[in-house]
């Protein structure tokens, strides 16, 4: 299987635009070839089948998601800075790209289990840099040092992931990003327990 190139490319974006569009379940190779502009043979180069271009898509785009996030928290220093540069990341990112905000938070949830494990795995690397900054700001004194790093970590990322499908899920009609302000106060307050440190 070819891995790179612009013909790559070329398919990600177009099964991006087609499973936003279509569903998941009527995207047909057919159709992504037709979006990418190559013949439906060519697409059988790079990937398996549709469900190894969606994990693809998938690994590729979040792949370059978490770059960007990793990339923003060198800069900051404190754990709760840390947390507000991932919240609005998260956001940012998902705000200017809509296409990929439905295929992310309502296709990939349409998946069989096969591929929610595969798309799971990649997931991995973003909950780990929620992990570092817990642990972080724990071992700082920030955050309550006896708290349950996993379960703060479930409830951060339910919260911007279910804050990002609530905005697909009402065709983006307001911003995301002014979102992540209140949220991350709202998270705050409660890993820091009873001395908030943010107003």
């Amino acid at each position: 299987m070819k891995r790179k190139g612009p013909k790559y490319e070329k398919i990600i974006d177009a099964a991006v635009t087609v499973i936003a569009m279509h569903g998941y379940h009527q995207s047909q190779v057919s159709k992504i070839a037709k979006e990418a502009g190559v013949a439906d043979g060519t697409i059988y180069l790079y990937f398996k089948n549709k469900e190894d271009l969606l994990v693809s898509v998938f690994n590729e785009k979040m792949g370059s998601f978490i770059e960007k996030t990793e990339n923003e928290l060198k800069g900051r220093q404190s754990a709760v800075e840390k947390l507000h540069t991932l919240i609005e990341m998260h956001f940012k990112q998902l705000e200017a790209d809509h296409e990929l905000s439905i295929v992310t938070q309502l296709e990939l949830r349409q998946t069989n289990r096969d591929l929610r494990v595969k798309i799971g795995e990649v997931l991995k690397r973003y909950l780990t840099l929620i992990d570092h900054i817990l642990k972080d700001g724990m071992e700082s004194g920030t955050f309550n040092s006896d708290m349950d790093y996993r379960l703060a970590r479930q409830m951060i990322f339910g919260t911007i992931d279910e804050t990002a499908t609530n905005w697909v899920m009402n065709d983006h009609r307001y911003g995301l990003r002014r979102l992540a302000d209140p949220i991350h106060k709202m998270l705050i307050n409660g890993l820091c327990g009873h001395h908030p440190h943010v107003e």
